[in-house]
């Protein structure tokens, strides 16, 4: 069987690390990157420290309004798509590049593949909403991660070609895990302990783009009783100085340059808390258990807000100072997404077919 699958944005190079290795076991696997993160930091070092192949093609979009990236990623990828004839398309996740080769591949005599299905947040204001909605209606097999993503599906008419297989992203977590304390020396280099500091991550750009929302989330940040570890995003960034938010708090909280995959994961393993408006941050979070206090008002990932090991506090400055500062005794941690044999149920069920 030949799979040409479709990453091009950080999330989308961890989950598709243990699916590649798995494929690559008795399948032709075609690796698209479509250049969606473009900036080496959050792209290409993730090839490199996962030992993923390099991609076969890269369209290198980058950055661009959502209809014009999208419809470049579209054009792209239909071109190979008729070059390479492949029998599946395999997409991860929720971005324009998850939804352009949905699109081409629905349309081409090849079967569409969607892990991370059946996730729903609600909000159909996030372009993540509409993306991955529509890229499960375009799907032939659809990998859910969990039975509630399942559920999700069912709600929408969705049945045929539905397996849940737990999440692939806990597959790689483990095993870079391991890797990271072996390898990263970020703690040393920052100067902090294991548990003696808050990570954060900000990038969404209804957090960025939003310079009240921004200055309130960096006033919470500010206000932790631990040191506060910021690893910022390109676009966070920009919206720090075009706001004149750097200067006001760059004194308080800790601001750095984005961190290797590896050395990002030990950060986020050593802390005592993270941060944070990523959907794949809470779930790594989750897997090495670390409290997770989530900078929206939704996520797709409820089942952790449930088990008590995720909070929702938005862009309220105190309810993020309070969450930072609030005692942390969760439960024991359940096993919402599988056991971590994810990626060797979605090569199963490609086998089959």
């Amino acid at each position: 069987m030949k799979v040409l699958t479709v990453v091009g944005a950080r999330p989308q190079f961890v989950k598709a690390f243990p699916v590649s290795r798995a494929l690559r076991d008795g399948h032709d696997e075609v690796l698209v990157h479509t250049g969606q993160h473009y900036d080496e930091g959050l792209s290409d070092v993730f090839f490199e420290e996962l030992d993923i192949p390099e991609p076969d093609h890269h369209l290198g979009v980058g950055s661009a309004s959502h209809a014009t990236q999208t419809a470049e990623m579209m054009t792209g990828i239909e071109r190979l798509v008729d070059a390479e004839e492949p029998d599946a398309v395999l997409l991860y996740g929720d971005t324009n590049s998850t939804l352009a080769g949905a699109v081409v591949a629905a349309k081409e005599d090849a079967t569409v593949a969607h892990v991370e299905a059946g996730l729903r947040s609600g909000n159909w204001a996030m372009p993540e909403e509409v993306n991955r909605v529509l890229t499960d209606h375009a799907a032939d097999l659809l990998f859910a991660p969990s039975e509630d993503a399942a559920a999700n599906l069912r709600a929408e008419g969705l049945t045929d070609g539905v397996t849940v297989t737990g999440d692939v992203m806990q597959d790689a977590i483990l095993h870079a895990r391991e890797r990271a304390a072996a390898e990263s020396s970020i703690l040393d280099e920052l100067g902090v302990d294991d548990g003696g500091y808050v990570l954060a991550t900000v990038h969404r750009a209804g957090n960025t783009d939003d310079p009240d929302r921004l200055d309130a989330i960096m006033s919470g940040l500010a206000a932790a009783p631990r040191p506060v570890v910021f690893p910022v995003h390109p676009r966070t960034v920009g919206a720090l100085e075009e706001h004149g938010l750097w200067e006001t708090y760059a004194d308080e909280v800790r601001l750095i340059e984005p961190v290797g995959y590896l050395d990002f994961v030990r950060l986020l393993d050593g802390a005592e808390r993270v941060a944070t408006d990523s959907g794949g941050v809470q779930k790594e979070a989750f897997y090495l258990d670390t409290p997770c206090v989530t900078l929206r008002d939704e996520t797709e990932w409820t089942e952790t807000v449930d088990c008590g090991w995720n909070v929702l506090v938005g862009a309220a400055e105190s309810a993020i100072r309070e969450a930072l500062a609030a005692d942390f005794a969760p439960p024991d941690r359940p096993p919402l997404y599988g056991d971590g044999t994810a990626a060797e149920t979605v090569r199963e069920v490609l086998d089959g077919a």
